[in-house]
């Protein structure tokens, strides 16, 4: 059963979404210098979250034309 939930995890594009807008972020406040400038930043966040939003409703809407 707990296999079968990281393996359902690490294959759900709502978690990578937000891995890549966490590493992006951290690296930004890791190092300054990085050529990405804050609105870029913010851009990006913003467009993951845009997506993980859209997934899990087209996720949710999937599951309930199921029932």
């Amino acid at each position: 059963m707990k296999m079968n939930k990281w393996k359902s995890l690490l294959s759900s594009r709502k978690f990578w979404a937000a891995v890549i807008g966490l590493v992006v972020m951290v690296l930004k406040m890791w190092r300054p210098d990085l050529p990405i400038d804050a609105d870029e930043v913010a851009g990006l966040v913003t467009v993951l979250a845009v997506y993980i939003l859209g997934t899990a409703i087209e996720d949710g809407l999937s599951a309930a034309t199921r029932l």
